[in-house]
């Protein structure tokens, strides 16, 4: 019978942490940025009532959310159901200022087709992406590489979507980035229900 080394047993369980420490000394900035983002968001929960300003709750929103994606930039849009045109009213990053109020033509874009059939989209290289709108980068001056989009719905109503832009890393989004953004969604349609509804008790009365 084997009998095993117990000096070579712990020179395996060093090798084993140390590789463990580095990489979560890797990881650790990402997984800070992680804890701000979700504290964040946490904050911007506790703030979602009748009466706030819509438009910050959603900036936060938004801010929030690329923190925990880690992602450099990132949007959300509302449809204008006059035109069906989707119209970036909260921007993050390089763009912002000018990308601001800019309307999508009906349906162009990944952002228009995540719109059009209601469902969310991780793509890893939009160039490669027959559905991509070079337009907007190249009317910014931007480049889009990697994209992650989800709807915000009422029902079957369409609000808009939200978009995150270029992870931070070299790496691509993540599933757990996708399923952090549709919560995103979720809390962005229920501040855009919450506003909808103040105004309207206002117009009454």
């Amino acid at each position: 019978m084997e009998t095993q080394d117990p000096v070579r047993n712990l020179q395996l369980e060093v090798g084993r942490l140390r590789d463990e420490n580095r990489t979560l000394k890797d990881e650790l900035p990402s997984l800070r940025g992680a804890v701000r983002g979700l504290d964040g968001l946490h904050d911007v929960i506790q703030r979602i009532r009748p009466g706030v300003d819509i438009l910050e709750i959603l900036d936060d929103l938004l801010a929030s959310a690329l923190t925990v994606v880690g992602a450099t930039d990132g949007s959300l849009l509302l449809l204008d159901e006059e035109t069906n045109e989707l119209v970036f009213a909260v921007v993050r990053g390089q763009a912002a200022e000018r990308l601001r109020g800019y309307r999508l033509p009906p349906g162009r874009g990944i952002a228009g087709w995540v719109a059009a059939h209601r469902q969310a989209e991780v793509v890893h290289d939009v160039h490669a992406d027959p559905r991509f709108f070079p337009d907007v980068d190249e009317t910014f001056g931007f480049e889009t590489h990697t994209l992650a989009c989800v709807p915000l719905l009422e029902g079957n109503r369409v609000l808009g979507v939200i978009e995150a832009v270029n992870k931070s890393s070299a790496l691509s989004f993540l599933p757990q980035d996708h399923d952090l953004l549709l919560v995103v969604a979720m809390l962005a349609s229920v501040a855009l229900r919450r506003a909808e509804a103040t105004t309207d008790n206002h117009a009454a009365a």
